[in-house]
């Protein structure tokens, strides 16, 4: 991997045709206009060019958090209340304004949770996407070709990202679908500008895409799980030494307008992972805490693992079939609960806060968003 990395990527967000990354949520709508595709209709969460995302918290100003709580086994964990709860940003004890549990038959969400599969042509080599494209196919047409979970399928190239207009809990109908989407998959890595510069396009590109998903999102109500089938982003292994104070700005606002607009459309991001163990499969680890500050930034905050993670998501894989990955990625959109506090007053702008939930019954484990971005 090139050690300019960082100062591509950056460069690339700068360039006309490409997302230039916003400094707060409110602009964050306008940081991806370059990706294609169909446009959305009625519930469908097809990405599309044009306003910024509508706001969702409950008030405004209101932070919503949407949290899983599952036991030893993995499974979603029903009958909590409130006070089973605690909250903690920056260190400190929250008060949660309101909790709603969302438990299956008894107390489903409305809208359901919506399951989003993106096909990665852009990450995966050629051989990898068709065996990729298989594993889903076969997922989808499994138990008769019903699914837990109304369901789009994307599939994302260098020309945009392309699906189904409509959630359905059909598979077999998805599967006929994907097997008409006129991707225009790459057989080769995207080398426009020299070495090491497709690695820094392919990961613009990618920002860019989740960047739109969220966007669209944002217009949409309800729950959504993101499932990204990939090889995994590109991933810098050495100190990029051509990074300036402005690229490194606008990659830390980048950072910022993601995080934000995922939060606040209601999207949990998980990486299913194809094929084999390498020496980047745990090198996200190391970059999972929040950046608070542009001097602080490096370009594997941006990564796809990462922002599973940071979204209250998973990291799946690797595996050579992305079949049992899904299954336990639909197991998510089972029982949940949706808490919302106010935070504090910011002292300046994108002030970072790190957050985590606590219920107070042991042997649990809680995943929900790990970080925000306040404003003043």
């Amino acid at each position: 991997m090139n050690r300019a990395l960082r100062a591509g990527f950056a460069l690339l967000l700068c360039v006309p045709g490409f997302a230039s990354a916003q400094p707060s949520s409110n602009q964050a709508g306008a940081a991806a206009q370059s990706v294609t595709a169909p446009a959305p209709q009625q519930q469908g969460p097809v990405p599309a060019q044009g306003t910024a995302p509508a706001p969702v918290n409950v008030r405004e100003g209101r932070i919503k958090l949407d949290v899983l709580v599952t036991d030893k086994a993995g499974n979603p964990v029903e009958g909590l209340t409130q006070q089973d709860f605690t909250l903690l940003d920056n260190g400190q004890a929250r008060p949660i304004a309101a909790l709603h549990a969302f438990e299956g038959i008894v107390h489903p969400p409305d809208p359901p949770v919506q399951a989003i599969v993106l096909l990665d042509a852009v990450n995966m080599r050629y051989s990898t996407m068709l065996q990729a494209r298989v594993g889903i196919d076969r997922f989808l047409r499994a138990n008769g070709g019903h699914l837990a979970l109304p369901t789009v399928v994307f599939v994302f190239t260098e020309q945009g990202v392309e699906g189904t207009q409509q959630s359905t809990t059909d598979g077999n109908k998805l599967a006929d679908s994907l097997k008409e989407i006129n991707s225009h998959f790459r057989s080769s890595d995207v080398r426009p500008g020299g070495e090491g510069f497709g690695d820094a396009k392919r990961l613009a590109l990618s920002v860019q895409a989740m960047m739109m998903i969220a966007q669209n999102e944002a217009k949409q109500p309800g729950r959504k799980l993101l499932l990204w089938v990939s090889t995994g982003w590109p991933m810098e292994t050495g100190i990029s030494k051509n990074s300036t104070d402005k690229l490194q700005r606008v990659t830390f606002n980048s950072i910022v307008a993601l995080s934000n607009m995922l939060r606040e459309a209601r999207v949990t991001v998980y990486s299913a992972t194809l094929g084999y163990s390498n020496y980047q499969t745990a090198l996200y680890q190391q970059f999972l805490k929040g950046v608070s500050s542009s001097r602080q930034t490096s370009v594997n905050n941006v990564n796809l693992k990462v922002l599973a993670i940071q979204s209250g998501g998973r990291v799946l894989g690797p595996e050579n079939d992305p079949a049992p990955q899904l299954a336990s990625f639909m197991q998510d959109g089972g029982a949940y609960y949706t808490l919302s506090f106010d935070p504090p007053q910011a002292k300046g702008p994108d002030e970072y806060h790190d957050l985590q939930v606590q219920v107070g019954k042991p042997g649990l484990k809680v995943r929900t968003t790990t970080g925000y971005y306040d404003e003043p």
